[in-house]
């Protein structure tokens, strides 16, 4: 059995993107599946049944969808397992990290269906393997491993698939440590100074550090290290 993006799931995810958006309390997000595959894609059948007139709006809703994901203001993880091919490969792109099982089949197949990836693979795949590297992948339809994917950058951990659960919540709980109102602020800071000239960039660093000066948790933070303990956050 696989999960598929069929309309009603893109619904659900986008309702449950909202809902996390203004979540405080949670630092970090897990994106993982129930199922033996992380996610196959489109719906090829649903596909077929779609008039050409409405497919621009269904890859719309999709693409919308991976987009939601990606702004979440919290470190978002990807356990890719099984499959994660065209759409499925997009989903765990729109995450900022990815855990993935050494025998993953992750690619972005959509030129071998005579179209291309819809729901921001030509975009975010370039921002993470470099544009030649890239094109070359969608241009051929490869479909790789997990050691591959490290090793162009696209997962970050990779793991036997018995150990996937295990090494994905051990690296969510590695971030949870962290200061969440710092986790946001570096979040923010990276993303939104990823595509800016370096001065810009370096002024969006600046505004999300001042933002976190006069912050409880900083103080925490400073107090902590001077008593060797954990800090405890408060979130404010």
């Amino acid at each position: 059995m696989l999960n598929v993006l069929v309309l009603p799931a893109m619904a659900e995810l986008a309702e449950l993107a909202a809902t996390l958006a203004g979540d405080d309390t949670t630092s970090v997000i897990v994106f993982r599946s129930g199922l033996e595959h992380f996610c196959a894609g489109a719906d090829l059948k649903e596909r077929q049944a779609t008039p050409p007139d409405q497919v621009s709006q269904v890859v719309t809703a999709i693409r919308d969808c991976l987009d939601a994901i990606a702004r979440l203001p919290q470190i978002t993880i990807a356990a890719v397992n099984g499959t994660a091919l065209g759409g499925g490969a997009e989903l765990a792109l729109a995450c900022d990290l990815r855990v993935m099982a050494a025998d993953v089949r992750f690619g972005f197949t959509e030129t071998s269906l005579g179209i291309i990836p819809g729901g921001g693979g030509t975009q975010r795949l370039p921002r993470l393997v470099g544009v030649a590297k890239a094109l070359e992948l969608i241009a051929t339809a490869k479909v790789l491993n997990g050691p591959q994917c490290l090793q162009l950058g696209v997962a970050n951990r990779v793991v036997t698939a018995g150990d996937l659960t295990a090494a994905t919540d051990d690296l969510a709980r590695e971030i949870a440590k962290q200061a969440p109102l710092a986790l946001r602020a570096a979040k923010r800071a990276v993303l939104q100074g990823r595509e800016q000239p370096l001065s810009r960039a370096l002024e969006i660093e600046g505004a999300a550090y001042d933002s976190l000066i006069d912050t409880t948790d900083r103080e925490e933070g400073l107090r902590a290290f001077g008593e060797q303990r954990p800090p405890e956050w408060e979130g404010k």
